[in-house]
């Protein structure tokens, strides 16, 4: 497998790899040993969703040091993370809504890891074993809301806060990637997956001691510094080396 997709055509939803382009629908466990069509699906009517379905979504914090020193905040000794609501997922092409118009709500960039297999008390070296894959995604944060508030799950989770897609790139090597955030075609957030703090096989291993991860569980891995605010008609995209970009507008 290499880039992995979701879609809906005609009522039905499936999963398929995406090659040049083109659609090739997917049969049996996407997180098994699928098979694949030999003629690709045609595009027409075709539209494309979040990539996968996950039980719950993990934001890990503060996790750039440059976004730490931006934040005003201590270096983590440990992961920081945080749930998410899966209602808040938003495909590729959707438009983020802001609830609160007077609030600063920004934009953030994120490498997101997807989970492959059931886990728990995973070793780092072991949990690359256990990653399906890797896609772009936003966290999407209302800060207006996050300054008053000691638990960041409900200023991230926010129906459309986390654009995630278009598709998992299955076999990609996350260490040495250029990450970039986009504004209306100005460049907002430049850096690479050197800059992390906690490497994504650390994070899986880490949240694996606390919690049981699921096939299709989603881990964001943190932003780079240059978060801004968002306000209705931008246009944002994020680009990740190896990645397709996830571009989203604000309503």
């Amino acid at each position: 497998m290499a880039a992995i997709g979701r879609f809906r055509k005609g009522g039905k939803i499936f999963w398929a790899k995406v090659v040049d382009g083109e659609i090739f629908r997917l049969h049996g466990d996407v997180f098994g040993s699928p098979s694949f069509d030999k003629k690709p699906t045609p595009r027409k009517g075709l539209k494309t969703l979040v990539p996968v379905v996950p039980g719950k979504i993990i934001a890990i914090g503060l996790n750039y040091a440059d976004h730490v020193r931006e934040m005003g905040r201590e270096l983590p000794r440990e992961p920081l993370f945080w749930f998410k609501a899966p209602t808040s997922l938003l495909p590729d092409g959707g438009k983020i809504e802001v609830p609160f118009p007077r609030h600063r709500t920004d934009f953030e960039a994120e490498l997101a890891i997807v989970i492959g297999r059931k886990i728990r008390n995973v070793t780092p070296a072991g949990a690359a074993r256990h990653i399906f894959g890797y896609t772009a995604a936003q966290d999407i944060s209302d800060r207006t809301i996050q300054k008053v508030e000691s638990q960041w799950a409900r200023c991230k989770s926010f129906d459309t806060f986390t654009p995630l897609g278009p598709f998992v790139e299955t076999q990609i090597d996350p260490s040495d990637l250029s990450i970039q955030q986009f504004q209306n075609g100005q460049l907002r957030q430049n850096s690479n997956t050197r800059q992390l703090i906690f490497k994504p096989a650390e994070i899986v291993s880490f949240v694996s001691t606390n919690l049981t991860l699921l096939p299709g569980d989603v881990i964001l891995t943190g932003t780079p510094s240059g978060v801004g605010p968002i306000q209705s008609g931008d246009k944002l995209e994020v680009r990740i080396q190896g990645l397709a970009p996830l571009i989203n507008t604000v309503r």
